[in-house]
């Protein structure tokens, strides 16, 4: 009987946000990311492979989320996060005490224990995540994935340039970091545009016909990357990001199509389009068992015996408290109970791969058939905390499960290839399925600006690549429009969460890559720029990143990219 792959695909991410910032906005994010997930996602991979046990991960990291972690200053950074969160452990005996409060000690005392079994498992990589999942990596263990450069939203970046650029950058680093080229590439946001013309609304200037985003995806190498469902006609959008952010089902709006389910999701996808013979896969998200994960309702994370985000207790910072159910308001919540809620993941992992048996067992019988499972990686541990150790039962339980196989993606495509090919659809993972997330009128003021720069830097690029002493500024220049390309600063002003950062960030790089293409102009018309190669330093002691630049810019230059 033919088997079933099933590809889990966890997508690493965040902003750069080092030296941009600490509490409550800027590094703070990365610790917290990697003492609730990097690090207990490295456990849990850790002891699989102690107990022979496959867990053939698909996990993409983002160029400049790998350059922060690789970092000497992230270092430091975590052991000041660390040491702040023992404080607080420490701290709360004396203040709970005596007090309604005392209940939660058994808790104080079990999060002092995790965080020192954190700790010892830090010492024992040298802080250094990056060097630990690539071992992981080279001992044939998981598939690490990459990204665009900076995560900057591919389909409304006005030149071809900054695409080519945000690719073979991500590419180059990633080698960098890991050793070896990617095979797959997460497009962020899931977001795809086929060829055609591009004018992405009515104030955008009308660039003409476009090569879709398959061909610069197999210009740079890539051979896979992920859709939505909606994007292969196989499902609605789920609207991932409202589920996790905690909007109820009834105010999630799918975009009914009554041609949405005329495909299959259970197969990679040759993606028709591409002008020359090279092909591109397409793995396309399963809404199944993805929205199984993803929904705070009706999903697992929204289980009561589960750790409650959204209560913190201050200041020590501490989350003591379990999500108890919807129906009960944060000043309501029980006390957490981790053995409770450890055990009940086991109970879910069990589900979960019964629920991938069945899919499996209801399939039409063919050859190739794959079940991908697509998840942000702080998903597990950050947003769901127990996720991990979601993660270990599942894979412990999969060889129970008749039919399935638990594979990388490129496992996948060597024994199966693309059995068909598909147009996709233009849309995202965001909500709706569509640009909306990245496009809302909170930050339709963000475009005009990039577009501008992006002529600007890349009708400037070709004549300073020859002017060797203004090399300084131009990588500076590149960097900081990478930066101001992240998808994130116009999800983060779209959803309300933290706006006025997002919002300082994205002008003060704007107003960073002004500067700097003015003293390129001025360089460039025979100026002296002294200060401006001093104040291009200054900026890229601050942006510590992609340092070896200027490579890539070349190549992103070239009409054709070999």
């Amino acid at each position: 009987m033919a088997q079933t792959d099933f590809v889990l695909m966890l997508h690493s991410h965040l902003p750069y946000v080092l030296n941009h910032g600490r509490w409550p906005h800027g590094s703070d994010w990365l610790c917290e990311a990697a003492l609730d997930t990097y690090l207990p996602l490295l456990e849990q991979l850790q002891a699989l492979e102690a107990r022979g046990v496959a867990a053939p991960v698909t996990l993409g990291f983002t160029p400049v989320l790998a350059a922060m972690l690789a970092h000497p200053t992230f270092w430091q950074e975590l052991d000041d996060y660390l040491a702040q969160r023992l404080d607080a452990c420490a701290s709360a005996p004396a203040a709970f005490t005596a007090t309604d409060d005392e209940v939660l000690l058994p808790v104080v005392r079990w999060w002092e224990s995790r965080l020192r079994r954190l700790r010892t498992l830090r010492d024992s990589i040298d802080g250094n995540l990056i060097a630990a999942f690539r071992g992981l990596q080279d001992r044939g263990r998981l598939e690490i994935t990459s990204s665009a450069a900076t995560h900057g939203f591919l389909p409304l970046l006005g030149r071809d340039e900054s695409i080519r650029l945000q690719l073979l950058l991500g590419r180059a680093e990633h080698r960098a970091h890991f050793g070896r080229d990617p095979e797959g590439c997460w497009v962020p946001e899931c977001a795809y545009r086929g060829a055609g013309e591009w004018h992405p609304y009515p104030h955008a200037v009308n660039t003409g016909f476009r090569r879709g985003l398959e061909s610069h995806l197999a210009d740079t190498g890539y051979r896979y990357f992920f859709a939505d469902s909606h994007m292969a006609r196989a499902g609605e959008p789920l609207g991932v990001y409202g589920a996790r952010f905690g909007l109820p089902p009834d105010l999630r709006k799918p975009a009914g199509n009554g041609e949405l389910r005329q495909h299959t999701p259970h197969v990679a996808y040759r993606v028709t389009g591409i002008d020359d013979a090279r092909q591109v896969a397409a793995f396309v998200r399963d809404p199944r068992s993805s929205e199984q994960v993803w929904n705070r309702y009706g999903g697992y994370p929204g289980d009561g015996v589960y750790l409650e985000f959204h209560k913190i207790r201050w200041p020590e910072g501490l989350r003591l408290w379990r999500v108890t159910s919807r129906e009960h308001d944060l000043g309501d919540k029980a006390v957490y109970v981790p053995d409770e809620a450890v055990a009940r993941t086991r109970t879910h992992a069990a589900h979960f791969a019964a629920l991938l048996g069945e899919l499996h067992d209801v399939r039409p019988r063919h050859e190739g058939s794959v079940i991908v499972a697509p998840f942000d990686t702080e998903l597990l541990g950050h947003w769901w905390f127990e996720g991990p150790e979601f993660l270990g039962a599942l894979y412990s339980a999969l060889p129970e499960q008749h039919g399935i196989r638990a594979a990388t993606a490129a496992q996948h495509l060597d024994q199966h290839g693309t059995p068909a090919a598909l147009p996709l659809v233009d849309g995202s993972w965001g909500k709706d399925g569509d640009y909306s997330m990245w496009m809302s009128d909170e930050v339709a003021f963000t475009w005009p600006v990039i577009w501008e720069l992006e002529n600007r830097f890349w009708n400037t690029a070709r004549q300073a690549l020859a002017v060797p002493s203004l090399h300084g500024v131009l990588a500076q220049a590149a960097r900081s429009l990478l930066l101001l390309q992240s998808s994130d600063w116009q999800f983060i002003i779209t959803t309300g969460a933290v706006a006025d950062y997002a919002t300082a960030r994205f002008e003060g790089h704007a107003a960073d890559c002004t500067e700097l293409l003015g003293i390129l102009a001025d360089g460039l018309a025979g100026h002296d720029v002294g200060r401006g190669v001093a104040r291009a330093a200054e900026l890229h002691a601050r942006d510590d990143l992609f340092r070896d630049i200027l490579p890539s810019i070349e190549q992103a230059l070239r009409v054709s990219v070999s």
